[in-house]
């Protein structure tokens, strides 16, 4: 078994073993999934020990045959692009997990789930067959699906299957674009070297019309406006543990998938890149305002994704070194803060029940500790610099104003949102008189402490030193980038 095996294998072993442990003890049930999820996370870090980040090449390949009649492998591997997404997700799959410790409700199923949740996750992003990697796209929905409609809010029902349509949706046009590509190929072969070769020999009306397909199915998952309309529900119904995997994570899904398309169809991606710059620009805004409009602070949160996986788009649609940087490096940004930001407000609803920022106050004198988390995370979200969505959105908008010239000042209107409901966040929640019930509450302690702290220390160390994150996927944004003039 290969390492990346060993890896993407553990949460499924993990998944078996809490199946065989009695549902009343509910004790063994949590540290065993802390156990599993922080062995999958030790291991994935390991990989930068033999990770060579000067190479654009994927590395560690693991290739067998899987459906030698389809032409499909069983094909697992690693480049500049694919291994910040594994570290980020083993990262926030164990932060999430540790959330969870305290979860009383059928803990096995959910401690299960999470782990079905990672491997699945951890299969897109080593995939390096389009087949494998559409198996296990699919295979994220089932375990999402019962995270929220068995342990979510009061309407999760409609949350998780309004998650389930839009992503099955969105999945029926990206298999019909990879079937179309792999039906032109001579070689029908599925591994994504193949279909890259397969995609170049095709005329640019039907290049065209795949990106397009590939874009909806990716775009349900970013998610871009118009395919928005299941985040909102899903992310408020969803428990805080669980938002921090669908933000954090899943959306990042789609905008990998989106790289990986540009780099199978440059010409189309290069056709159509108005409109991947005109749906960046609406969405950056429009997601801004939703957020502002927002009194909840988990539906603020899930608004304001919509406007930052916005400069992801934004990024990309530079279609240059500067531009395919500032995504990567946003997409890394967002997570981090984004799950930050769930995890602590998830932390604060455990306590009072009420999400409502007018029900808050003045917490600063009673939760210092959640204060300051909360402030730093609410500040990175707005581009400060010293921290994380600096440097992301400074090469993102460096890149697109190379592109796109003075069309870029638009963005300046969705960061001074940002900044407006970012501050009148702080300022309800930390300033004014304490309220009396609000007096009793509990600061951050323990698991809570040092899961929040893990996160601002990556909000923070890749905020002043971004080289190392840049390095690591620098190799393959300057192959990628020099496929387009």
């Amino acid at each position: 078994m290969g390492f990346l095996s060993l890896i993407l294998i553990t949460p499924v072993i993990g998944a078996l073993i809490i199946a065989f442990i009695p549902p009343h003890k509910s004790l063994l049930i949590r540290r065993t999934t802390v156990g599993v999820s922080a062995l999958v996370l030790i291991l994935s870090f390991s990989l930068l020990l033999v990770f060579d980040a000067s190479s654009p090449e994927f590395q560690l390949v693991e290739l067998k045959p899987w459906n030698p009649e389809l032409g499909s492998h069983y094909a697992l591997a690693m480049d500049g692009l694919a291994l910040p997404m594994v570290l980020l997700a083993t990262l926030l799959s164990f932060i999430a997990i540790l959330a969870s410790y305290n979860m009383t409700d059928r803990p096995k199923g959910y401690n299960i789930a999470m782990l079905v949740l990672e491997f699945g996750v951890l299969g897109v992003f080593m995939a390096e067959d389009w087949a494998l990697f559409y198996v296990f796209w699919e295979l994220t929905l089932i375990p999402m699906f019962f995270l929220i409609d068995q342990w979510g809010g009061k309407r999760r029902q409609m949350a998780s299957l309004n998650f389930v349509l839009y992503t099955m949706g969105g999945s029926v046009f990206m298999l019909v674009s990879l079937l179309i590509i792999y039906t032109s190929s001579s070689e029908h072969s599925t591994t994504i070297a193949a279909m890259t070769q397969a995609a170049s020999q095709m005329p640019l009306d039907k290049q065209i019309l795949v990106f397009l397909g590939l874009l909806i199915g990716f775009g349900v998952k970013v998610p871009i406006f118009p395919l928005h309309g299941w985040l909102p529900l899903a992310h408020v119904e969803a428990p805080s543990p669980v938002s921090i995997l669908l933000s954090g994570i899943l959306l990042k899904m789609g905008a990998y998938g989106l790289i990986r398309a540009i780099g199978m169809l440059p010409d189309a991606a290069l056709a159509l890149q108005p409109l991947l710059a005109g749906l960046a620009l609406f969405s950056i805004v429009y997601g801004g305002l939703l957020a502002w409009r927002q009194s909840d602070l988990k539906a603020m949160i899930a608004y304001s994704s919509i406007s930052h996986m916005g400069i992801v788009i934004l990024g990309i649609s530079a279609l240059n070194e500067a531009g395919f940087l500032g995504a990567t490096m946003q997409m890394i940004a967002h997570g981090l803060v984004a799950g930050s930001l769930f995890l602590l407000i998830g932390l604060l609803y455990e306590r009072t029940h009420s999400r409502e920022v007018a029900d808050y106050s003045s917490l600063v004198q009673v939760m210092p500790k959640f204060a300051l988390f909360t402030t730093l995370a609410l500040l990175a979200s707005i581009g400060l610099p010293g921290l994380v969505g600096f440097p992301a959105e400074l090469h993102a908008l460096i890149g697109s104003f190379e592109r796109w010239g003075w069309w870029v000042l638009l963005v300046s209107l969705g960061v001074v949102i940002s900044a407006a409901y970012a501050m009148r966040t702080i300022v309800r929640l930390f300033t004014g008189p304490v309220r009396p019930e609000m007096r009793a509450l509990k600061d951050l302690h323990g698991t809570e402490l040092a899961s929040a702290g893990v996160l601002a220390f990556g909000i923070i160390a890749l905020g002043l030193m971004p080289a190392s994150a840049l390095e690591l996927f620098g190799a393959y944004v300057i192959s990628l980038s020099a496929g387009f003039p």
